[in-house]
């Protein structure tokens, strides 16, 4: 800073003229920072508590974030050198002092009428440049629904998290309709290229064209406006956003228009879809359309020069010669250059080219590793980001290898020489796990590894608001198990969400049933958590994670109950299938009634919250058509699709109304045929007409049927309710009596010999 004292000796006319010229603008920069910072915490504590904290502007210290914290007369003060700073300062005061935490899955801000003091200056820097968040899919599984009031909170939940860098693609329907107007398509073609709201994750990423559309003009124009309040608003707390690169991906249609021109179509996505279309990137029609591509979307939003740019992503290059990739790396950020000549490029590790990369100049280039760690040699030389990619498909599950990511500080040991500049959280689904993605944030600020047990009691202790030595057992439990050494690939499923079948494997085609932790080992901790009720069952954290732990665990148990009926129908007892039948439906339908306690878990609101966002009962019905599209079939009705069930849900509703009847049509398909009888149902009956282990739309007439009710069900417009419904509290106590019992003798049946791999694993794991 500049002192009075210095003014007072220089200030003569023409040095006071050259004094504020120079200081001005960054006196300006402070008070948009503080501003900013101190209207976020206006937005999230609760009224009036604001003004006991001062919001001060520092210098970065050496190109890092920073920020401090300390009491000084009678308040709270926060420093940092940008809103992401001060909203993590926030964040680091909440926790570790007023034991408060703000979460996507229940909220405690129960502050104490007089806040703690902070005893002596806390000053943290990150160790990172960039902090990155979102995958593509993000935008679909999650938040495809959201208004701006949603997108408000969680603007601030990312800052207060130390995010500076998250993908915005919000508004590109806009960018592609303005640029494909100057390439002769109509608007209308323009609008059947492009794909329904719950879709854009895979259509930006190039995989598929007009799924679930065509897209009405209503969405195009709110999306401009939800995009430019969500952009204005991460700038303004001094986030730098990434947008949408261009390295032709073009419709279909286009090909039509240019018959000249290099436009491949692709081998269809995941093998349904028809194959998207590729302008190659050295045809002369790509610099042009590259270019008008960029301008529009700068014209709309603005830029702050970071563009995500993975050509070929889950798709092969056209050409096989030896100079091609490299040439591409240059057509690509020439044509970037030529519309924005301080362009930059992220580039997903998920299907990079080592050619593209190694021709890609290193201070234009950042690479997203989405999955971890990486060497020396990893990134040819590029700097990169590690990151988490934690949820497929928005699957929910109680789980996560947070061990691990307490320990992910240990590459900074090799920074300088790996080029790690940042990490990143890059799930498919959020608003569940919380958890796992406090560890994966939080370390964002930290400088060593953390051991796993004593971060979950500071963690607890932040999300409850009081110390409780049942609660404690509880998650001392839950991070011996779930969140122990417990990978996330499977997505710990239950058979509830399965297509019906004797042999389950797996809902989710990339998915499973294995457990890597003891299944019956978590249910006490189910137990501690309803020790625990008593004192902080009016915690709405403490409601969420009691729901949770008891979903979970009745979802393990859904596994040898389901196996309960495939027994029962291998051995030719009826009486024994109908009662495992029963029983199984039970559970499910038990499963449906707690989570109706909990809005995080119900279909009913995803899909209110899609009709909202329409209009016409046309356009609301499409989006109503959309949301139940993408938790069940996913994609088009093939026989060889695989997509369905891939981002299955263990939510109230869609239990009840979609997979409840499934499995009630396929048990009552197996009593119509006796195990005895010739025309037994079996696995091996099926077995040339499986998707990942799964049966196919066209495995035999039943499934065909069922298939043909799943598309049926999509278009329906039943009502789920949008309202919790129960007492949390109540129901899960009520549950635990019921299903506890079986709980023993249940995994005590998962006979090893009786099990194929991913069909629950060893049946030690679940055994006590």
């Amino acid at each position: 800073m500049i002192s009075n004292r210095f003014f007072s000796r220089i200030c003569t006319a023409v040095t006071c003229l050259v004094t504020l010229v120079l200081v001005t603008p960054l006196l300006h920069a402070g008070e948009a920072t503080t501003t900013a910072a101190y209207r976020l915490l206006e937005r999230v504590l609760p009224e009036g508590r604001a003004a006991e904290f001062v919001v001060e502007s520092i210098p970065a210290e050496n190109g890092k974030d920073v920020f401090e914290i300390e009491s000084k007369d009678g308040k709270i003060v926060l420093r940092g050198n940008n809103g992401v700073s001060i909203a993590s300062g926030l964040r680091w005061y909440l926790k570790n002092y007023a034991h408060c935490q703000v979460s996507w899955c229940g909220e405690n801000l129960d502050l104490p009428k007089q806040l703690p003091a902070v005893p002596s200056k806390v000053r943290e820097i990150t160790p990172y440049t960039y902090r990155v968040n979102f995958n593509y899919c993000t935008f679909s599984y999650t938040m495809p629904w959201w208004s701006w009031d949603r997108w408000e909170k969680e603007i601030d939940f990312m800052a207060m998290n130390g995010v500076n860098m998250p993908l915005a693609i919000t508004g590109q329907e806009a960018v592609w309709q303005n640029t494909l107007r100057k390439f002769k398509m109509t608007d209308e073609e323009i609008r059947q290229f492009l794909c329904g709201p719950a879709f854009f994750g895979w259509q930006y990423m190039a995989n598929l064209e007009g799924w679930g559309g065509p897209l009405p003009q209503q969405w195009i124009d709110r999306s401009i406006e939800l995009g430019r309040k969500i952009l204005v608003r991460e700038r303004e707390l001094g986030m730098t956003p990434i947008l949408q690169g261009f390295t032709g991906f073009v419709p279909r249609e286009l090909k039509k228009k240019y018959p000249d021109a290099k436009i491949q179509f692709k081998y269809g996505w995941c093998a349904v879809f028809e194959g998207a279309a590729q302008l190659d990137p050295l045809d002369p029609l790509f610099a042009p359309m590259g270019k008008a591509f960029i301008e529009e979307q700068v014209k709309l939003f603005g830029t702050d020069h970071w563009y995500a740019s993975d050509p070929f992503h889950e798709s092969a290059p056209p050409s096989k010669a030896p100079d091609y990739l490299a040439n591409v790396a240059k057509a690509i950020l020439d044509t970037t250059l030529s519309a924005d000549p301080d362009a930059k490029l992220a580039m997903q590790s998920w299907s990079l080219r080592k050619p593209i990369a190694e021709n890609t100049p290193q201070d234009r280039m950042l690479i997203l590793h989405l999955v971890g760690g990486g060497t020396k040699d990893s990134f040819v030389g590029r700097e990169w980001v590690s990151g988490q990619l934690h949820n497929y498909g928005g699957r929910l599950f109680l789980g996560g290898n947070i061990k691990n990511v307490l320990q992910r500080p240990k590459l900074l040991e090799k920074q300088p020489e790996t080029n790690l500049v940042g990490i990143g959280v890059f799930p498919e689904g959020i608003e569940h796990n919380p958890a796992f993605f406090e560890a994966a944030y939080e370390i964002a600020w930290l400088h060593k590894p953390v051991s796993l047990q004593p971060w979950l009691v500071d963690y607890i202790h932040a999300r409850y608001g009081v110390t409780n030595s049942s609660a404690e057992a509880a998650w001392k439990i839950l991070g011996e198990t779930v969140y122990g050494n417990n990978s996330e690939a499977g997505s710990a499923e239950s058979p509830i969400c399965s297509r019906p079948a004797l042999e389950i494997n797996r809902a989710g085609p990339n998915a499973g049933m294995k457990r890597n932790y003891n299944a019956a080992a978590l249910w006490p901790a189910y137990a501690k958590m309803l020790e625990a009720a008593p004192a902080l069952g009016k915690k709405d954290t403490f409601r969420y994670d009691l729901v949770d732990v008891a979903r979970q665990c009745l979802a393990d148990l859904s596994i040898p109950l389901q196996r309960d009926i495939t027994i029962a129908y291998d051995s030719g007892d009826t009486v024994a299938l109908k009662q495992a039948a029963d029983r199984f439906l039970d559970l499910a339908n038990d499963m449906d009634r707690l989570l109706s306690t909990r809005q995080e878990f119900l279909l009913g609101k995803w899909i209110a919250d899609a009709r909202a966002c329409g209009n016409t009962p046309e356009e609301k019905n499409q989006y109503e058509y959309n949301a139940r599209l993408l938790p069940t079939v996913w994609g088009p009705s093939k026989n060889n699709a695989l997509l369905f069930d891939y981002s299955n849900r263990q939510w109230a509703g869609l239990i009840k109304g979609y997979y409840i009847p499934r499995w009630k049509k396929f048990i009552a398909y197996l009593e119509s045929q006796p195990a005895a009888g010739e025309n037994r149902f079996t696995e091996a009956s099926i077995a040339k007409r499986k998707s990942h282990a799964r049966p196919a739309n066209n495995a035999n007439d039943f499934y065909k049927e069922l298939s043909e009710w799943e598309y049926k069900w999509c278009k329906g417009k039943e009502h789920y309710s949008a309202i919790p419904e129960g007492d949390s509290v109540v129901i899960a106590r009520e549950l635990y009596k019921k299903w506890q019992p079986l709980v023993k003798s249940a995994y005590q049946r998962l006979n090893p010999s009786t099990l194929k791999p991913g069909v629950g694993g060893d049946a030690a794991i679940y055994s006590e």
